[in-house]
């Protein structure tokens, strides 16, 4: 065990002793939906910034609808 937590950081060891106290499956869902809730606002908060500081705009949400993003698959032949 210490040579795993020796290679884990702070948040990571804090977030291990926090799951330490989930008894249910409820309980685990319901903390699963909290972080999810937690990265989908830092992720709102950090576009509102691009909008506010005009590094993302209308223009460039359409640019994207119309960029082609997939990988292209080679299949053998």
């Amino acid at each position: 065990m210490e040579q795993t937590t020796a290679s884990l950081n702070a948040a990571q060891l804090d977030f291990l002793q926090l799951l330490g106290h989930v008894k249910t499956m409820e309980e685990l869902d319901e903390l699963r939906q909290v972080v999810s809730d937690f990265y989908a606002r830092k992720a709102e908060e950090a576009m509102d910034r691009l909008w506010e500081t005009g590094q993302w705009s209308k223009e460039k949400d359409e640019e994207i609808l119309k960029t082609h993003l997939r990988t292209p698959y080679k299949y053998a032949k």
